[in-house]
């Protein structure tokens, strides 16, 4: 390519820097990594296991067995019929389960900003290469379809000259 076309084929002078910072940094090879702290693995571990059918059958499980025990008799009344102790254990696995699950969800919607971004920056590269190769090849189209037509000047002014002097007469109004 010549000094005048890679003239023609260029992005605007942000969209270069731009293009060249995002080349130096490759985002598709670099994935953003987070460092988990105990505290965020350890709210992970609780929101994985308490959001788990796995969880929820257990605790229905034993739930059940703690109201039948109660109601048979089979072993003292520790807990009678309205079941205050069994509301006051559940207050406190939702006292404690819910703020957990808050920070994982706090996590988690992080960590999915941050891919986002990750995303946005591989998608803006793409878009500025797929524009930098959509502009080499108008370029190189243009300088085909001038070197065909050169061709084809040069192949009618040597089989018939003639002709060619009638054609640009034709095209040239006034000019005889």
């Amino acid at each position: 390519m010549t000094n005048e076309q890679s003239h023609k084929v260029h992005l605007g002078p942000e969209d270069q820097e731009r293009l060249r910072e995002l080349r130096a940094q490759k985002p598709a090879r670099n994935v953003p990594k987070l460092a988990l702290t105990p505290g965020a693995m350890l709210a992970d571990r609780v929101a994985e296991t308490v959001g788990s059918w796995r969880f929820i059958i257990i605790q229905s499980v034993l739930l059940g067995i703690w109201i039948i025990l109660n109601m048979i008799a089979f072993i003292n009344h520790w807990d009678p019929y309205p079941f205050i102790l069994l509301n006051l254990v559940l207050s406190f696995q939702a006292a404690y389960a819910a703020p957990i699950i808050m920070m994982s969800q706090n996590r988690q919607s992080e960590i999915d900003r941050r891919h986002a971004e990750h995303d946005y920056r591989i998608n803006v590269k793409a878009e500025l290469e797929i524009e930098l190769l959509h502009n080499k090849i108008d370029a190189l189209r243009e300088q085909e379809i001038l070197q065909l037509l050169n061709i084809i000047q040069r192949l009618s002014a040597h089989l018939a000259p003639e002709l060619v002097a009638a054609i640009e007469a034709e095209a040239v109004p006034g000019k005889t």
